[in-house]
């Protein structure tokens, strides 16, 4: 796979399509609910890598086949053999999870997720880690680790659940495990709306088109200070922002943006 574009990428293990620089990533396996294997997390983890060198892929689309989005770790593939695994293995292996997550944040596209049906455990977790989060009235979240015996403390959801819902509600679906239902979700800021399951895709995509067709280098840097100002002060974000927009002055697509508005047109970025 060239670093610089992401044409010609076939993975075994998701489907993707790409086209006028919107990729579509699709969880597959159906019939089993779209679950992650040892090898989809991988291949996932990698691409989403790569994207972050991709100059054809302005926005990505994160769905699932079918009618749902993710049933998590799959039962045979992945829980039944981490029973078995000493430490080291175990820590390889949620440490690989946990670099699926970081990939997602780390990559400048915007990364859309389109969630109907179950969406639970690690389907949960990626899909916190995206940017933007459209549902359908039938979608399902839960962050069922506890349920399992494990801890709510999976791929960093202690830290991004409650920036997104609050620390109380995030508090109670990392305890009990149980299912967010759809409007609950939209309630609390998890789904920034609902849609038809028909039009579910057709949503996504035409927003992930209509971020495709703005000023991409800026939609990275957005992307990038609202990760890096998790950590930082109020005055060290204000200044971080001051150096950061300035470097966006410089680009030419605030000098096009400029020169549409004198002219009474529609702004037409390139993303440099």
């Amino acid at each position: 796979m060239n670093t610089l574009t992401m044409k010609g990428h076939a993975p075994d293990h998701f489907r993707w399509e790409e086209s006028d620089g919107v990729a579509v990533v699709t969880l597959t396996g159906a019939e089993r609910k779209n679950p992650l294997t040892f090898d989809s997390y991988a291949e996932l983890r990698d691409t989403f890598r790569a994207l972050a060198y991709a100059e054809d892929v302005k926005a990505v689309v994160l769905t699932g086949s079918g009618e749902n989005f993710c049933s998590g770790g799959d039962v045979r593939d992945i829980i039944g053999p981490l029973t078995g695994m000493d430490m080291a293995g175990l820590l390889r292996f949620t440490r690989m999870t946990g670099d699926l997550v970081k990939a997602i944040r780390a990559c400048p596209q915007p990364v859309i997720a389109a969630i109907d049906g179950v969406c639970v455990g690690a389907g949960a977790a990626i899909a916190t880690a995206s940017d933007i989060r459209l549902g359908t009235p039938g979608a399902k979240v839960a962050f069922l680790f506890t349920r399992v015996g494990l801890a709510g403390c999976d791929m960093g959801c202690c830290a991004m659940l409650p920036r997104i819902v609050g620390q109380g509600r995030a508090s109670e679906l990392l305890f009990t495990g149980r299912s967010m239902r759809a409007e609950e979700g939209e309630r609390w800021g998890f789904f920034n709306r609902l849609v038809e399951p028909d039009a579910l895709r057709e949503e996504a995509t035409a927003l992930a088109a209509n971020l495709a067709n703005g000023p991409n280098f800026a939609h990275g840097m957005t992307k990038t200070m609202l990760n890096q100002e998790w950590n930082m002060s109020l005055e060290a974000a204000i200044e971080s922002e001051a150096q950061a927009q300035a470097i966006c002055m410089q680009t030419r697509d605030f000098e096009r943006a400029y020169r549409a508005f004198m002219e009474k047109r529609s702004p037409e970025f390139e993303g440099d």
